[in-house]
């Protein structure tokens, strides 16, 4: 499931902008609209002054890169550590990953991933993202979600689908369904965001989760 486009919200399309310009990454505006270019993927911010909650999103780099990647973003953001000072996680169970996790613009939760189930690849630029391969989105029936995503050809990734918690699609692109109370991990000081989110992924017909969050 590669994640083609997503439409987010942000507080602020300035510090969205500035943000991803520092990261290297393409970004251009148009109608009021913010466009950024993360690998494969094109991310669509629009202005939501009453936005409340964290976006989290995850970026896959390439394969073998982990340790220089974590240090390329340490230069430019800063980077979350969990309650015991970490800075460097492995995934859950069967995902066969490590992530770092860095505060992005209007309190998002970024996260650098390798997926080393994935064949190592090079970037198209000398930015070290090769596409957004999670969106976090909060739902108020994560099991009711996963049925929904299911019947539109989407599995539960790796682990059975939990009620607070479950990833939908696979190693390349996850919709990461998560309960609206379920704090963002590593830092726990973020509730997720419940803002518009519409995600281009190839699906047949377009699934609605839940007022304004559009797969499709």
């Amino acid at each position: 499931m590669d994640i083609r486009q997503a439409q987010l919200a942000t507080r602020s399309l300035d510090d969205t902008a500035r943000f991803w310009e520092r990261l290297g990454c393409p970004v251009d505006r148009v109608d009021g609209v913010v466009e950024v270019v993360v690998g494969s993927t094109r991310l669509l911010f629009r202005e939501l002054p009453g936005m409340t909650g964290a976006l989290h999103l995850a970026i896959t780099i390439p394969t073998g890169t982990f340790a220089a990647a974590a240090e390329w973003i340490a230069g430019i953001a800063t980077v979350l550590v969990d309650a015991d000072g970490r800075d460097e996680f492995e995934g859950p169970p069967n995902w066969n990953s490590r992530s770092v996790y860095f505060d992005g613009p209007d309190q998002q939760l970024l996260e650098l991933i390798e997926r080393r189930d994935l064949a190592a690849a090079a970037p198209a630029s000398a930015v070290p993202l090769l596409s957004v391969s999670e969106v976090g989105i909060a739902v108020p029936d994560v099991l009711g979600a996963v049925g929904t995503l299911r019947r539109a050809g989407l599995e539960p990734y790796a682990n059975p689908a939990g009620e607070g918690f479950a990833a939908v699609g696979d190693v390349d692109g996850l919709v990461i369904l998560v309960s609206p109370e379920r704090r963002w991990f590593p830092t726990a000081d973020r509730l997720p965001s419940t803002a518009p989110v519409v995600l281009d992924v190839g699906l047949d017909a377009p699934v609605e989760l839940t007022e304004g969050v559009v797969l499709r």
